[in-house]
Order: structure tokens, then C-alpha cells, then sequence
């Protein structure tokens, strides 16, 4: 499906983030010149550091790589399709347990060296204030959309909906107390040493949940509505929510025994690396708008980072999205100018690879329509097709961002075992995606 109208031979790209650079790349690699407009390093988000293309902000993780996952199947379909993103996390990929992880400067290097050298597609540093009012434009600008981009986005849209983020702390290795951290993956999945882990007994746990609680948290504007996304919630939001939330999230001890005493902790705190020398680990799932005083103050009560050395402070930002099943088509074409593509998290998906699989649609869409050719919709029973129907088919009252999951595919007809269910799933899916893929050749 596409809806056509004029006939263009070239597109512009607003955003070089994840989605908006695997856009360009679709696009281009199908023939179709790109200009790629991308504010950095001219000008940078309150969340973003590098120079370069494709910047990891969040953590440096793409989450689970096997097919029990959904997102370890989004992952290979992306592979299957040859995704440019995937491309380079295989290339730049350092070790952690059953997930994907990258040494993220790495990454947005190959990706900025793939994209600045393509001799289709064009790097325009500099904000975009406004959208062309002309041919085929895919926005990607992302969650961090500048305001005054923002404010052209409303007029454009007639809606602008706000969640926010909020990114954990990265530490330098060398000043871990490593005789109170111990080296363990959960399950022993992996190397077995992927993550350092800071063991805590309950006394411990109890003082610094409450700590947390009760430290200082930077304010909000007043006009400024507060909406979280469950998945990167704040760890200090987490600890109001109850004593033992965090037991049961990320400072789950499950599957974590201390090598030193072979009993589990009563909680742990993971650290992850965040570059291929391990010399700096994040700390996993520990999101944070607390001020940064009061993140060296709390932080450091956690055993073995009594002394830790700061490498980046959490910070809190907004996040935009539109409400895309109102507005959009299956294509991510906006329905009244379907000349107008969006892409990636602005739409309402929630990850880095799924940002990815979303500019991947995005670039074939615009292909097409450049070149009045007809885009078969990828099946939902894909994990592309599943993520693009949620995105655009689901209940636009109460449309929130999203990570690709199971439950958002078609039931398997029958009756299938819970254990073999997401095999299944998986299988079928990649069935479906391989007859699909014909389609596009």
C-alpha cells in the first residue's frame, strides 16, 4: 500500500538519529538522492554529546538478541532486510550476556562514515525550523524534537503529546571498589562476566530506597505534564511506588548468587559496560531526574561505588510523539499530505530498534512513492508489521509509545503449548517476512 502523489526523484530527511539515518540509507540504496538535515553539532539537545550520526542517548544496550524476545526477532528481520543499523551494532557490538550491546561512539561513527560517503545522500548540518512545504519529506526528527521544529510540527499535526526520559549515570571503572563488586551475568548467560554487580543485604537496600525517596528531584516546569514511560522510569519514581518495587525490578538479586558466599544478595545493582575496554559501566535501569548532588550523594551508598568517579550524571528530557493512529496511514504517510512521511520515536515507538525498523519502512515508503511504485505492507504477523499496526491501528484515545512485544502479534491458530509459543511465533514470523522480502526485490 502507498498512497501516491506527485511524481519526486529525490527526498529530504529531517533528523540523524537511528531512524532518520536508516531512512536515508533505504532510500538511497534503492536509487533515490537524500538530503539529510541533522542539527549537529551545530546545535544539541539537552541529552545528546557526540558529533556524529546515530548518538545512543539512553543506554548503550538493543536489548535481547534471541528470538524468545520480539525485539530479537525485530532484530532479524532488520538483518534479513539489510539494515544498516544492524550492520553496525554487529560491527561495534561489546559483550553483554543474551543482549546486544555497542560501544557507542564506535556506533555512530560507522554509521555517520556509511552515510556521509554514500554518494546519493547529502549532510545538511544546521536546525531545521520548518518543514519543506515541497516533495517527498520523512520527518525523524525524534524524541528530542527542537521547539522551534516542535512548533511547526503542531500547526502541521493539530497535536503534540509529551512522556519523558530519563537517562541513568555512566561511571568510571578504575575507581569501582572491586572487592565489594563481583563479575556475574544473570543465569551465567553469556561470558559470565559481562556485568559487575553491587551486592547489597537488606539493612543496606532498606536505606538506600529510602534515601531515594526522599532526595532532591529537579523540578518541573509548570507547564510541563509529567507522563513517564514505564519502560525507562525513573528509579526514584520506582521507589515510591514501594518499598520492595525495586526488588522486583532493576535490582532484581534472581539468578545473581555472589561467587564469594554463593548466596544471592537481597539486592544487586548491575553495571554494564559502555565501551569494548570496559572502562566505563552504566548503571542498568537506573534512569534518574535526581539533581546531580544529590546523584553523587545517593549514588555512592551503593557498595563498591563509595568512591566512584562520575563520567556522566543522569539527566531528565522530553520526549515527543505524535498521536499516530489518528494521523497516520500503514505506510507512515500522514493522511491529509501524504507527501509526509514520520519515522521513528516521534511516531510512538519506544527503542532504539524499533526506531530503526521504523526508518527502514519509512525509506522504502518514500522510494516508492518517488518512484509511483506500489509498498507491500509488511505482514503482521512480522514483527515490523506488528510494531506498524500498533503504531497506526491502535486505540487513538489512549495511544501511549510502545516497545515491539509478543502481545501485539496475531494469535497462532490452534492450540500451542505456553513454552513453545514464541517459538512459534518467531518461526512463523520469519516465514512470513522471507515471502515479503520477495515482494520488495
Amino acid at each position: 500500500m502507498i498512497i501516491n502523489s506527485e511524481k519526486h526523484h529525490s527526498i529530504t530527511i529531517i533528523g540523524g538519529g537511528l531512524a532518520g539515518c536508516e531512512a536515508a540509507w533505504q532510500s538511497a540504496q534503492r536509487g533515490i538522492t537524500v538530503t539529510l538535515h541533522e542539527m549537529k553539532p551545530e546545535k544539541f539537545s539537552p541529552a545528546h554529546h557526540l558529533p556524529g550520526l546515530a548518538e545512543l542517548v539512553c543506554s548503550n544496550s538493543l536489548r535481547g538478541d534471541s528470538l524468545e524476545n520480539a525485539v530479537g526477532l525485530l532484530k532479524e528481520e532488520l538483518r534479513r532486510c539489510g539494515s544498516l543499523v544492524m550492520e553496525a551494532a554487529e560491527a561495534t557490538r561489546v559483550p553483554a550476556g543474551g543482549a546486544l550491546a555497542v560501544d557507542r561512539q564506535l556506533f555512530s561513527d560507522y554509521i555517520t562514515e556509511k552515510i556521509s560517503s554514500h554518494p546519493l545522500i547529502t549532510v545538511m548540518q544546521g536546525e531545521a525550523t520548518e518543514i519543506p512545504a515541497e516533495g517527498i519529506v520523512i520527518i525523524a526528527s525524534g524524541p528530542l524534537t527542537s521547539d522551534t521544529l516542535a512548533e511547526s510540527l503542531a500547526t502541521l499535526t493539530g497535536d503534540r503529546l509529551y512522556f519523558y526520559d530519563a537517562i541513568a549515570p555512566i561511571v568510571s571503572a578504575e575507581s569501582l571498589d572491586m572487592t565489594k563488586v563481583f563479575a556475574a551475568s544473570r543465569y551465567g548467560k553469556g561470558d559470565g562476566d559481562d556485568y559487575l554487580n553491587c551486592p547489597l543485604d537488606e539493612v543496606e537496600y532498606l536505606a538506600f530506597v529510602a534515601e531515594l525517596v526522599g532526595s532532591e528531584k529537579v523540578p518541573s516546569r509548570d507547564f510541563e505534564k509529567i507522563v513517564h514511560f514505564e519502560g525507562c522510569m525513573p528509579v526514584e519514581t520506582m521507589a515510591e511506588r514501594g518499598v520492595e518495587t525495586l526488588r522486583f525490578g532493576p535490582m532484581k538479586p534472581v539468578g545473581l548468587a555472589d561467587p564469594r558466599s554463593g548466596v544471592e544478595p537481597h539486592a544487586v545493582i548491575q553495571l554494564r559496560a559502555e565501551n569494548r575496554e570496559k572502562t566505563m559501566y552504566n548503571l542498568v535501569g537506573f534512569q534518574t531526574k535526581l539533581t546531580y548532588g544529590e546523584q553523587r550523594r545517593v549514588f555512592r551508598m551503593i557498595p563498591g561505588l563509595e568512591d566512584v568517579e562520575f563520567i556522566r550524571l543522569g539527566s531528565m528530557h522530553r520526549n515527543t510523539f505524535i498521536n499516530s493512529p489518528a494521523l497516520l496511514l500503514p505506510t507512515q504517510q500522514l493522511k491529509q499530505e501524504p507527501r509526509i512521511i514520520f519515522a521513528g520515536q516521534i511516531t510512538g515507538v519506544e527503542g532504539y530498534v524499533e526506531s530503526a525498523a521504523s526508518g527502514f519502512l519509512a525509506g522504502i515508503s518514500a522510494a516508492c512513492l518517488s518512484q509511483e511504485e506500489t509498498l507491500p505492507l509488511p505482514p503482521p504477523e512480522t514483527a515490523l508489521g506488528a510494531l506498524m499496526a500498533h503504531i497506526t491501528n491502535a486505540d487513538a484515545k489512549h495511544f501511549q509509545p510502545m516497545n515491539v512485544n509478543y502481545g501485539l502479534f496475531p494469535e497462532l491458530p490452534g492450540r500451542v503449548k505456553k513454552k513453545e509459543k514464541r517459538q512459534k511465533l518467531a518461526e512463523r514470523a520469519l516465514a512470513a517476512l522471507d515471502e515479503w522480502r520477495e515482494q520488495l526485490a
